[in-house]
């Protein structure tokens, strides 16, 4: 194989974002077929909206969850210039979540609150999470995949931690408590505010100095 110096990314990303796109555009199709069921059944134009409430929330949640990876993997793939077979490999399986997150989006869509959906989609998510995260960890660790020395900043990696860290609890509170559902995905916002404490500390410390 040739070396990793000789191995720019863009093959990499191009193809990841072709997967993205399709994962983004099969979440629609659900309520897309629901329309000519509703012309067959006579259904009224506004029925179909409101009878497919659910399907519309879970499309909106995935659409966001995969916009949010996707904004993720695109700002760490700016700071690469080069890969090696371990970075292939986890952004494969990293491909892997995104490619399965419509099929439990469709099943938030038919069972609603179900506790085994809920935790199932939740599990998907996480397990994207974790796969930019192991990412972010080879690319600190071989100088010749980043761009500048140092690889990806601390913050990125604190960032990614921390969003590993809340969607564990929300997995766990979606396994746990009953009727909760997706809405326990809802702890991400916890996100923000660990953020602006972060800043708030290097903002502290550059003052010190």
């Amino acid at each position: 194989m040739p070396p990793t110096v000789n191995r720019p990314p863009e093959r990499l990303t191009f193809f990841s974002d072709a997967v993205v796109a399709i994962a983004l555009t099969l979440l629609v199709l659900p309520l897309a077929d629901a329309i000519p069921e509703a012309v067959a059944a006579h259904t009224s134009s506004i029925a179909v909206v409101t009878e497919n409430g659910w399907k519309i929330f879970s499309f909106l949640i995935s659409f966001g969850v995969i916009a949010r990876l996707w904004i993720f993997h695109h700002r760490l793939f700016e700071r690469v210039k080069a890969y090696n077979h371990q970075l292939v490999m986890v952004n494969l399986c990293w491909l892997l979540t995104i490619a399965v997150i419509p099929f439990p989006t469709e099943m938030i869509g038919g069972f609603n609150d179900d506790r085994f959906t809920a935790t199932f989609y939740i599990a998907t998510v996480l397990a994207s999470n974790v796969c930019q995260l192991a990412m972010i960890m080879i690319i600190r660790a071989d100088p010749d995949i980043a761009k500048h020395s140092g690889g990806v900043p601390a913050r990125q990696l604190f960032d990614s931690i921390v969003a590993t860290g809340l969607l564990v609890l929300a997995l766990a509170l979606a396994a746990l408590i009953p009727g909760i559902g997706a809405f326990s995905l809802l702890v991400l916002l916890l996100g923000h505010p660990a953020s602006w404490i972060l800043d708030l500390r290097e903002t502290d410390a550059a003052q010190a100095q």
